[in-house]
């Protein structure tokens, strides 16, 4: 079974790195906020957050689940992991009765590749064993939001939508709150148990899903030990007797080694920048980027001297000619030449690892990727920052009938399945004997299991995320592993846990960070273009920002 929600599905766009933290789990964190932030249900204000003794009446129940416990428990914020084979005729039934009445309901959702034709094979048995009847409208994922701010922005809105978190800019994020339901009185509360598979989604998740003053939103659970991961290739740092980098200075020397143009091979891909963020203890963008420090002072991302610092870095790697120059000019796929050699160190998500060792199994069988640990810049131990315990969630419009809600939340109960049932089976695999086959144990999915298995059920909630790998057990203890050493590094910034919905006029104050970023890096601008792009960002509101975040703050707590 592959690992849940979104892992197979990040696509090719930069947009699936923002994605990454919805591949894995969300750890109960503690220490959240005490009191409630401006926002109330439906009363207009959809600024702020909810958190604290207020968002805790408006949650679901947790009942955890005991139909499988994981060989590799959650540790340090890391997803767990399963690294045994399933009974496949032992699995366990989630969802003892159909809870959807076959009631049609209209789902909007990103997608990444082809989606399958509607009516197709997995679709219908989806829908059979869950009582659904679901017309899918799949969208592209990576120019989802264009399609969801139209869509938001008019009268005709799916009975279902899925949002993710790096979409709420502009009006987006206020719409949440306009366009779609209180669940509430469908789940808060003892409420959720009549939905077992949500009832065992983490509290914290669950917090994540409070937009103005509502639970609107069901999550889709993330690791909080969860960030970009430097996958390298083993295979040839054996063979070639490299070791493997554990401070700046070090990756730049051994990237210099590495690299031969005329052999047509490269250090590393362009999205190393990535990777320096965690290098160089850079927070991440958005709500989580805020933090106050020792001094008492409340600062946002782009002014911790990390920031340069790393930026500066990343900028000698390219000047040196270490990075691909396909990467250089951001064409082709960076997996691609991974996979063939031209670039050894592949910075991406960590579900990717996965993908490209089942891959390469047949055709490659030398083939093997490790993954770098995180080191800090000076070659000590890596300072590193929580991520969001939920990024991506599904809503239900407001207005829809008592029958679509409930129809809507059978088939994101069916889809938060957990590990070792028949339920997870379907979604992750489909039919058997139509969409995979089982050999030795391992299911494998054939040329329409590739094709109509994809990323659509999955996106509409999620267990607690883990890793389960039949075929590659070793796969998912590594990237469970991973993940718990570099959790033992985390710390959590002031506003972790917090949804929050930022003001409309603050909404595109940052969004001009990321291609300076990219053209910084690749020798397009200039250093002094960055750190003026930063004092704009300072007086054109940044510095409005901030207090509206430390009253926001003062208000909740902060949760570090």
């Amino acid at each position: 079974m592959t690992p849940n929600a979104a892992s197979a599905s990040s696509g090719p766009s930069r947009r699936s790195f923002l994605a990454s933290t919805a591949v894995a789990t969300a750890a109960v964190a503690g220490g959240m906020p005490l009191l409630a932030a401006c926002g109330g249900s439906d009363s207009g204000e959809r600024e702020g957050t909810t958190s604290g003794k207020a968002a805790d009446k408006l949650l679901p129940a947790f009942v955890a689940s005991t139909v499988a416990n994981p060989d590799l428990p959650s540790k340090n914020g890391s997803a767990s992991g399963y690294t045994g084979k399933v009974d496949l005729a032992a699995l366990k039934t989630s969802v003892p009765e159909k809870l959807g009445t076959g009631a049609p309901i209209k789902i909007m959702s990103p997608f990444w590749g082809s989606p399958p034709k509607a009516g197709c094979a997995y679709y219908k048995a989806l829908d059979a064993a869950a009582g659904t009847k679901i017309t899918w409208q799949n969208q592209d994922g990576n120019t989802y939001g264009q399609k969801l701010g139209a869509v938001l922005a008019s009268s005709s809105i799916p009975d279902m939508v899925v949002v993710p978190s790096w979409e709420l800019v502009g009006k987006i994020s206020n719409a949440v709150t306009a366009k779609f339901m209180d669940l509430g009185p469908y789940l808060a509360g003892d409420k959720v148990k009549k939905y077992p598979n949500l009832a065992a989604i983490p509290s914290d998740a669950w917090r994540m899903g409070i937009f103005g003053g509502a639970l609107r939103g069901i999550p889709m659970p993330a690791a909080t030990a969860n960030w970009i991961a430097p996958l390298y290739r083993k295979d040839i740092f054996d063979k070639k007797g490299y070791s493997v980098p554990k401070s700046a200075d070090e990756f730049m020397s051994w990237a210099k080694e590495a690299t031969s143009a005329k052999a047509k091979v490269w250090a590393c891909d362009g999205n190393l920048t990535w990777s320096a963020w965690s290098f160089f203890g850079v927070r991440g963008s958005g709500p989580i980027g805020w933090d106050t420090g020792s001094d008492g002072k409340l600062t946002y991302r782009i002014e911790q001297p990390e920031y340069l610092e790393a930026l500066e870095w990343v900028r000698k790697v390219f000047d040196a000619g270490l990075v691909h120059p396909d990467d250089k000019a951001r064409t082709g796929d960076a997996g691609q030449r991974f996979t063939s050699g031209q670039i050894l160190v592949w910075n991406t998500n960590i579900a990717d690892w996965y993908g490209k060792v089942s891959e390469q199994a047949q055709s490659n069988p030398d083939f093997k990727i490790d993954a770098m640990d995180l080191f800090g810049a000076d070659g000590g131990n890596p300072k590193l920052y929580a991520s969001s315990p939920a990024t991506i969630w599904s809503l239900i419009r407001k207005g829809a009938s008592k029958t679509t809600i409930e129809n809507a939340l059978a088939a994101a109960d069916f889809s938060a399945a957990p590990y070792g049932t028949k339920e997870r089976m379907l979604v992750d695999y489909g039919v058997e004997g139509t969409h995979y086959t089982v050999k030795d144990g391992v299911p494998v999915k054939n040329d329409l299991g590739n094709s109509e298995v994809l990323n659509a059920w999955v996106m509409l909630a999620a267990p607690a995320a883990y890793y389960a790998h039949p075929d590659f057990p070793e796969v998912a203890r590594k990237q469970v592993e991973w993940q718990q050493r570099m959790g033992a590094f985390m710390k959590k910034t002031s506003t972790f846990g917090m949804n929050i919905v930022e003001p409309t006029r603050y909404a595109n104050l940052s969004s001009q960070f990321e291609q300076l970023e990219i053209d910084y890096v690749r020798g397009n601008r200039k250093l002094s273009d960055v750190q003026a792009a930063i004092s704009t960002w300072k007086s054109s509101g940044g510095d409005k920002l901030r207090d509206w975040y430390k009253e926001l703050i003062d208000k909740n707590g902060s949760a570090n």
